[in-house]
């Protein structure tokens, strides 16, 4: 039976070892088609001028190579950014979308992640939620959001390069923990062009209690942010019904301060306040009462309001007595102001607008 004809970018380097092996060809000859790949970005076979034109030919017959299509460019200057917040709307080779955001600051740039089409949990807050399950992407596609946000770098004349990742953009990272897992490895790899430090590479999750068990003795020094929202379990079902009812708090705290205590690492609990639903001096005080087990610090973000899912930024005076009360408190605090609301950067945004617009061609 023929083997359906493969994405090489969808390959690892172990798996593309392994399948050089089957057409007679050397490990190193991998690693060096594996380096044209995520190092050089090339698009094309043919590119790769270091290969012999009979296995250009051979790759060509035997894989695609289709980087993802850039479908939606959307830019705006916000606040005192250095430069503006970015989103692509990317087309995979089998029609599903996907989205990636470049956040710029003063010492670095970052790219937001999408690791899934669509996601299951259908948290309130989140527009991903309302595409679907959709389906987990590649370590190949994972890693052509960030060439494609360099490739678009370059194209413009910045000299600049993604510095910084975070997967948490479309999807659950750790309901594809291989496939992530595998991105962070190639992008992190030493010596190509593009390589970021596995301590720059942020992996966010709302509590898959099991893979963060395994992520602590992954090996990885990469750093977990978990999306809490409310330390009251009754509150967070109702933000985060699925999350919060597969993975409850009391059953998470454990499972962070066991992943703190074997990394050394703090994990980042991720908190966006929301006007009247986890912003007052209870929730603050049930925050700190979670929060004050293990080595941890607490991120406040502000809401990037969606079209059709009705909650309210808090006002600064809000979001200040909440954080002098954790801060009060001897906790670790910091402020995220949301860019990116005029080009609809909150995750899954146009991804919905872009299934919406093929539903109707």
């Amino acid at each position: 039976m023929t083997r359906p004809i493969q994405n090489i970018t969808d390959l690892t380097l172990q798996q593309l070892t392994l399948r050089m092996a089957e057409i007679k060809e050397p490990a190193w000859r991998a690693k060096q088609i594996h380096q044209w790949l995520f190092s050089h970005r090339v698009h094309t076979f043919e590119e790769m001028t270091t290969l012999s034109k009979a296995l250009r030919e051979r790759l060509a017959e035997t894989f695609t190579l289709t980087p993802p299509e850039v479908a939606q460019h959307n830019e705006a200057q916000e606040g005192a950014c250095p430069g503006p917040t970015e989103k692509l709307l990317l087309r995979l080779p089998d029609g599903a979308m996907t989205e990636t955001v470049l956040i710029p600051a003063t010492n670095r740039i970052t790219a937001c992640l999408s690791t899934q089409t669509g996601c299951a949990l259908q948290c309130k807050f989140c527009a991903t939620g309302t595409l679907g399950a959709g389906r987990n992407l590649t370590p190949g596609e994972m890693v052509g959001q960030v060439n494609a946000l360099n490739d678009m770098l370059a194209a413009s004349g910045r000299e600049q390069k993604v510095t910084n990742i975070v997967f948490m953009g479309m999807g659950e990272p750790l309901l594809n923990t291989p496939n992530v897992l595998d991105a962070v490895e190639t992008l992190s790899t030493r010596g190509y062009d593009s390589a970021i430090s596995q301590r720059k590479i942020t992996i966010s999750t709302v509590g898959v209690i099991p893979e963060i068990a395994k992520l602590a003795t992954s090996g990885m020094k990469t750093k977990l942010a978990v999306s809490l929202h409310s330390a009251f379990q009754e509150k967070r079902e109702a933000l985060m019904p699925l999350a919060a009812r597969n993975y409850p708090l009391n059953e998470l705290q454990p499972v962070l301060a066991h992943y703190a205590k074997k990394t050394g690492e703090p994990v980042t609990l991720v908190y966006m306040l929301l006007e009247g639903v986890n912003d007052t001096m209870d929730d603050a005080r049930q925050l700190i009462r979670f929060a004050s087990g293990f080595f941890c610090k607490i991120n406040l973000i502000d809401y990037n309001s969606i079209v059709n899912i009705n909650f309210t930024t808090v006002s600064s005076e809000t979001r200040d007595r909440f954080r002098d009360r954790l801060l009060e408190a001897g906790l670790q605090v910091t402020l995220r102001k949301s860019y990116g609301t005029s080009i609809h950067a909150a995750c899954g945004q146009l991804a919905a607008k872009g299934m919406e617009h093929s539903h109707k061609s």
